[in-house]
């Protein structure tokens, strides 16, 4: 079988899983610093390789999401309610996300030994940051927005500023008449099918990269002594269920309420109707890919207008990523724990708005999540390397977290059917 068939899902699995045994067997057999020498740096350059396309995609996705919604202009109520639902169903997802891993403290489960080990290792000057005060109250705010946008974008720091810019930048463009932009819009168009290979080529290294990571996080932490792995993996079993505990409580308990008091639907026919679709973006964890489904069990299980289905679900694949959100809020705090930080009430409502924000531009496509947590790890100061403890279980939980992305939007679809009509 040629590796161009296989998903490329299980060449993540395994490279995870060769990367952990070579760990395992790199320190039995005394290969410290081979691995650290030789191996581990492939692991640095895929992280690098993370970085380096986040804050083209932030800047392309949502410059061509947000101009591309000609509808917004024309069906102004519409689509500020649509817009305005899928945020706050966001914030909501995020803030829960939030509560589950501030109960559950997966982090802190790692001996304050390991804790103090991992710092060592795998600290950047991210976090010098943390330690210099406020100016004021409303400081959060005004670093949102920036005084000079080219020295906005060359720190991975300040991607809220560059978010800020682009959604304003976006907007000026729907304002201005269609054919005076189009050289505009058609750019950014080439841009975002360009940003989008490229994202394809850099995840075509995953497997590789992943070995590396882990390859040199298990010799890393492991030591000498295999109780120390079982607690890395322990840990992070933990970390995985708190997520899981999370998307539970969001499509479970929080939709529900939507669906029923909003969108005046039955919650038993709601999921029945859009279970098809839910499958399918478990198989695919792609919001894109699922989108014809998603559209077609709206329209024929739930009776949704086509002119409704038609304009909420597709932008929904654009800015509605609850589930993801709610992903990148635990991570951020869970990593924020490994490394022995405590961060604060402002340090966390910066991730519930970086969170919301970056899901704007997150794409609808495998992977797009783990770079989006760049930009939140970023926002609060945490050390991007820390990505590497989190890859181990990140495919299973994107395919839970694209289910909630997917039920997310037709949430919105329902509620916009069910309160508005469309001329």
């Amino acid at each position: 079988m040629k590796l161009a068939r296989i998903p490329l899902h299980w060449l993540i699995l395994t490279g995870m899983a060769a990367g952990m045994l070579f760990g395992v067997v790199a320190v039995n057999l005394g290969w410290h610093e081979f691995t650290k020498d030789w191996i581990s740096p492939w692991g640095t350059i895929f992280i690098n390789l993370l970085k380096l396309i986040a804050i083209p995609l932030i800047i392309v996705s949502l410059i061509n999401g947000i101009s591309g919604l000609n509808d917004v202009s024309r069906l102004s109520r519409i689509g500020l309610k649509t817009v305005g639902l899928y945020l706050l169903t966001t914030v909501i997802a995020v803030s829960t996300g939030l509560v589950v891993v501030n109960i559950t403290n997966p982090g802190t489960y790692l001996s304050a030994e390991k804790s103090a080990e991992f710092r060592e290792n795998y600290t950047g000057n991210a976090v010098q940051n943390l330690s210099q005060p406020e100016a004021g109250p409303l400081q959060f705010v005004i670093d949102i927005v920036p005084d000079n946008l080219f020295k906005a974008m060359t720190s991975n720091a300040s991607m809220l500023q560059v978010i800020f810019f682009s959604l304003l930048f976006g907007v000026a463009v729907i304002l201005i008449p269609p054919q005076k932009t189009l050289i505009v819009r058609n750019l950014f168009e080439s841009l975002n099918e360009i940003v989008m290979q490229m994202i394809h080529l850099i995840m075509k290294m995953a497997p590789l990269g992943v070995f590396a990571l882990m390859a040199g996080l298990t010799t890393q932490l492991a030591g000498t002594n295999p109780a120390d792995t079982l607690q890395i993996f322990g840990t992070l079993g933990i970390y995985a269920l708190t997520v899981v505990i999370g998307l539970f409580v969001v499509i479970f308990g929080i939709y529900p309420v939507f669906i029923r008091i909003f969108a005046r639907l039955p919650v038993k026919k709601f999921f029945k109707g859009i279970a098809p679709a839910q499958l399918l973006a478990f198989s695919t964890s792609s919001s894109a890919a699922t989108l014809p489904v998603t559209m077609e069990c709206c329209e024929e299980n739930l009776g949704l207008r086509k002119e409704v289905t038609g304009f909420v679900l597709p932008l929904g694949a654009t800015v509605n990523m609850d589930g993801t959100s709610l992903y990148q809020a635990v991570a951020a705090v869970f990593l924020a724990q490994i490394y022995g930080m405590d961060l604060t009430f402002g340090q966390q409502l910066t991730i519930i708005l970086t969170a919301t924000l970056a899901s704007i531009g997150s794409a609808a496509v495998p992977g797009a999540g783990m770079i989006m947590l760049v930009i939140v790890l970023n926002s609060v100061g945490v050390p991007t390397e820390g990505i590497a403890l989190i890859f181990a279980v990140d495919r299973p939980l994107d395919m839970l977290r694209t289910v909630v992305n997917v039920t997310g939007d037709t949430v919105v679809a329902s509620i916009i059917n069910r309160t508005e009509s469309i001329p």
